[in-house]
């Protein structure tokens, strides 16, 4: 058994020179082809699309919302409860599932603090039609705005809320690892209608938002 797996790690290796064996056994692929410099800041270009945390443990995953609006534990869904959304808009994960000690992000990557989205802010001179994708593919008209002059190349990918998802192609928000209180975290939006990049600290901990990850 332990052969077959040096094998495979040697084979994997071999595919990707620049490919990690962490600790924990895992191979993590290098994601630089897939991130973008904004200021000083690296940020992944898409969303994140993650079923484990970094150790190999599950995140649970749910199909349908019995349950989800009274959850403080990690938890993760589709749009919709719908798979085929997952490879365009990414997941939608808990503020719990985000926050795991395991690690939700890449290695070498985490959940961007508030602070950090502030920064990310101040460079775009909050103008966030610099960080949405252009068109009406994945955002619904008018999509004020949009230039993705950053390449940041935010989606409509709407959310999870208490209950029931609501408006993809609107809006879109991305948690902070920033907790405001016992139910609240701070979330960064943005939406068809504006250029705002907004930060809010309304949204409840157990809704299902888009993570965007951040180089450490």
């Amino acid at each position: 058994m332990k052969t077959a797996v040096f094998i495979l790690i040697f084979l994997c290796l071999n595919f990707n020179s620049k490919s990690q064996v962490v600790p924990q056994g895992f191979l993590v692929v290098p994601v630089t082809n897939e991130s973008v410099t904004i200021g000083s800041q690296f940020w992944l270009k898409r969303n994140l699309n993650v079923i484990s945390y970094n150790n190999g443990d599950p995140i649970p995953y749910y199909s349908n919302n019995i349950g989800w609006g009274s959850l403080t534990t990690p938890a993760m869904c589709s749009y919709n409860f719908d798979a085929s959304n997952d490879a365009v808009y990414g997941k939608l994960y808990n503020y719990y599932a985000v926050i795991d000690a395991r690690g939700i992000c890449p290695i070498g990557w985490h959940t961007p603090t508030d602070g950090e989205f502030s920064t990310l802010n101040t460079t775009i001179g909050g103008n966030g039609g610099t960080l949405k994708e252009t068109g009406l593919l994945h955002w619904d008209s008018p999509n004020s705005g949009a230039t993705n002059s950053t390449n940041f190349t935010a989606l409509g990918a709407g959310y999870m809320g208490t209950s029931a998802p609501s408006l993809q192609r609107n809006v879109t928000y991305f948690w902070t690892a920033s907790s405001y209180d016992a139910t609240r975290a701070y979330t960064w939006s943005l939406s068809k209608d504006n250029t705002s990049f907004t930060q809010s600290n309304a949204n409840t901990k157990v809704g299902g938002f888009s993570v965007r990850c951040i180089k450490n």
